[in-house]
């Protein structure tokens, strides 16, 4: 039953549309540079030369789509040189099986290792892959070889050369990771409004400071504006939820609470306002009432206390947001910043000294516990065994088979199986549509290279809708091409159907020998989550009790630490959700839980650090200190009992607190609000995983017998849902 649900939801998942922006421009380029080398190809040498160019120039143009902060015209020419490789070295040891084989194994192997560079890089070394399965069949010798891997390599640089000269919207994904990060921030200020303890999603500022990094060339046309709203985002961020907080803020009803409302959808507008001029990079105009709120009346001010320095706070930073949006970000030819190189930007490696980098990377997934060295073992296996039962069949281009797992599997089991399904079906809508107008149009070589450059177009087109619709177009232009170089659409549309089926079989089979459940996983992320908590939070305490300057750049790295940790866990959780298994270690309603618990963690520490600020009255807190210390040594004492499945206890913690709350001097109250508020996190935590060896045997039980209760329930129609519609 419940491998039936699972297998429901991946195919909805596998067809459902995504709504997001479509790109119209960028796909009309990508597909000229098609156009580009396809067509000369076709005129002065031959179809099948024609082929392996748009080879080249397709996949190197897919890649520019993935999600990545390097120069697109590096990832055109980096793509094009890894197909181009991958064919040459294809050809030398194909021919016969004992060389071939290994070859194919080590290959896809080492593209299943570079997940851990990331899904860009995972995702372009898959279709080197694919390279090597499909262009080995079309040179005759060493020398044809080498023209078929250049034609190829000339697509990429064909691409690139496109990228410099037409360039369509230059820095935008960087724009919009930054803009991003503003507007969710203007609408966490939004959602404080009506909810003072709303939690914050930190994803949108991790993504802009993954953008935020650059190389030195970068570096050099980087435009102004993308240098400082992060950091203003950043430090806005904790100021909100301090202001709204009725513990530590304004008070929960009175005029106190209105003027704070006001203050926050001030706020909203003037960052929203930032966002939408970085994003269009043109001058963007607060509304005259925001501007207004946002002058404070020395006189009249009803916030007191934190609340009103929270106010201040916030006023001063909105200010400088101000002079973003009513600037435009026109400031693209102004000088970078003197200095060393490593002060004015995040550094990112070239692609000439990315060697150590990718060493290190595949280095630590070099584990049989590792998603992706598992998905790397299932690739090379997939790959080899795929290529063997296809050239065993009475069918042409068997190659199609292994390509079609290779180019469906990924590290994760819901993604694996959504794009096989979306694959198939892609395939299947894909084949119909062009082997009608095949059967319309005759042969004829040229109309074919027209219609694959146009289905190209298509598919880059509706590349991020959806694999499936993108896939409807990769497969029109798989049978055009065919058509170009006259190979019969009764032949190559069955054995494409029955191919992909095969591949995608393959790779769904693959993922059940040999799997990468996250489930059984979820212990060891929540306790690593829980333990950069704990140092995030006793790095805040620290610098309250001692702002120095080390200090501050403990808290801040602290602070990315736990952000990594709370993304890992949340990245783990969603796959366990949508994986076939049961829980074990934590069930579901644990899981959530205890989620739930170390959010209150995470921001009653972003709570204590709006009050942590470089001052030269600034005095030493005693209390902090032994409260940092306690709070950080039962946080990894506690991580450590939540992988081995013991009850946490705060016993340190609980004793610090009691100390505090007896000190004959509090010079901090409000951080000592803090302080308890973390505590009662902490209490949460404790009773989300706390339970006798018993309770947890009885709860999985429970967990199973819900699950299939719910499942029962929408198979009659007689859950809540049901009969409320």
């Amino acid at each position: 039953m419940r491998w039936l649900r699972t297998f429901g939801e991946v195919v909805r998942s596998g067809l459902t549309i995504e709504e997001t922006r479509l790109e119209p421009l960028l796909a009309l380029r990508t597909a000229a540079g098609v156009a580009l080398v396809v067509g000369p190809a076709l005129w002065l040498v031959s179809p099948a030369f024609a082929a392996s160019a748009a080879l080249g120039a397709y996949s190197a143009g897919a890649a520019t789509f993935q999600r990545t902060w390097r120069p697109r015209k590096v990832i055109a020419l980096g793509a094009g040189a890894g197909l181009a490789l991958s064919t040459f070295v294809g050809y030398l040891a194909a021919g016969r099986l004992v060389t071939f084989l290994p070859l194919l194994a080590v290959w896809a192997f080492a593209a299943g290792m570079a997940w851990s560079l990331g899904s860009t890089a995972g995702i372009v070394a898959a279709t080197t892959v694919g390279s090597m399965l499909v262009t080995i069949t079309l040179p005759t010798s060493v020398g044809r070889a080498l023209e078929h891997a250049g034609v190829i390599a000339l697509g990429g640089v064909a691409q690139a050369v496109l990228i410099l000269l037409f360039p369509v919207r230059r820095w935008g994904a960087h724009r919009d990771a930054l803009a991003d990060a503003l507007a969710a921030v203007a609408d966490y200020a939004r959602r404080l409004r009506h909810d003072p303890t709303a939690p914050f999603d930190p994803e949108p500022l991790m993504t802009a400071r993954d953008a935020a990094a650059v190389t030195p060339s970068q570096a050099r046309t980087r435009p102004p504006v993308l240098h400082g709203p992060r950091g203003l985002a950043e430090r806005i961020l904790p100021v909100v939820a301090a202001l709204a907080d009725p513990d530590v803020g304004a008070p929960a009803e009175g005029p106190g609470r209105d003027r704070a409302r006001e203050l926050l959808d001030a706020a909203a507008d003037v960052l929203d306002a930032a966002a939408r001029s970085i994003r269009r990079g043109t001058p963007a105009e607060v509304p005259p009432r925001s501007a207004d709120v946002l002058r404070v009346d020395e006189e009249h001010e009803v916030l007191e206390g934190p609340a009103r320095q929270a106010a201040e706070r916030l006023v001063e930073l909105l200010a400088e947001a101000l002079e973003i949006a009513g600037s435009g970000g026109a400031r693209d030819k102004a000088p970078a910043p003197p200095g060393p190189a490593s002060a004015q930007f995040l550094v990112r490696p070239t692609m000439f000294r990315l060697l150590p980098v990718v060493v290190r990377a595949v280095r630590r997934e070099l584990r049989r516990d590792s998603p992706v060295f598992r998905h790397a073992v299932r690739l090379a296996a997939v790959a080899t065994l795929g290529y063997l039962i296809a050239s065993r069949l009475p069918v042409g281009h068997g190659y199609w088979a292994p390509i079609a797992s290779v180019m469906v599997m990924r590290p994760d089991f819901h993604r694996t199986y959504a794009r096989a399904v979306g694959r198939l079906a892609g395939t299947l809508a894909g084949v119909a549509l062009a082997t009608g107008m095949v059967r319309a149009l005759g042969p004829d070589a040229h109309v074919f290279g027209a219609l694959a450059v146009v289905s190209a177009a298509l598919s880059y087109t509706l590349l991020r809708t959806g694999y499936a619709y993108s896939q409807c177009f990769t497969a029109a232009y798989v049978v055009f091409l065919l058509g170009m170089g006259g190979q019969a659409w009764e032949q190559t549309v069955p054995e494409r159907v029955v191919l992909t089926l095969l591949g995608g079989a393959l790779a769904m089979l693959a993922y059940v020998v040999f799997p990468a459940w996250e489930t059984p996983r979820l212990p060891g992320r929540l306790a690593d989550w829980l333990a950069a908590d704990g140092r995030y939070a006793a790095a805040v305490l620290r610098s309250h009790a001692e702002p120095t300057r080390e200090h501050r750049a403990d808290m801040r790295r602290a602070l990315l630490e736990s952000r990594e940790a709370r993304a890992a866990w949340q990245e783990a959780y969603d796959q366990a959700r949508q994986e076939p298994v049961g829980p074990r270690g934590l069930t579901s309603r644990e899981a959530e839980e205890a989620q739930e618990a170390l959010k209150g963690l995470d921001r009653a520490a972003m709570l204590m650090e709006s009050h942590v600020r470089p001052r030269a009255d600034s005095r030493f807190a005693p209390e902090a200190e032994r409260f940092a210390e306690a709070l950080e040594a039962d946080t990894a004492q506690a991580a450590d009992d939540v992988r081995e499945h013991r009850n946490p206890d705060w016993g340190r913690v609980e004793e610090a607190l009691h100390a505090w709350k007896g000190a004959a001097r509090d010079r901090s109250p409000v951080l000592r609000r803090g302080a308890e508020l973390q505590k009662r996190a902490l209490d949460n935590l404790a009773t989300a995983v706390s339970r006798t060896p018993l309770e947890r045997d009885v709860g999985s039980a429970r967990e199973e017998q819900r699950v299939r209760a719910a499942v029962a329930a929408e198979g009659d129609g007689s859950s809540p849902a049901h009969r409320a519609g």
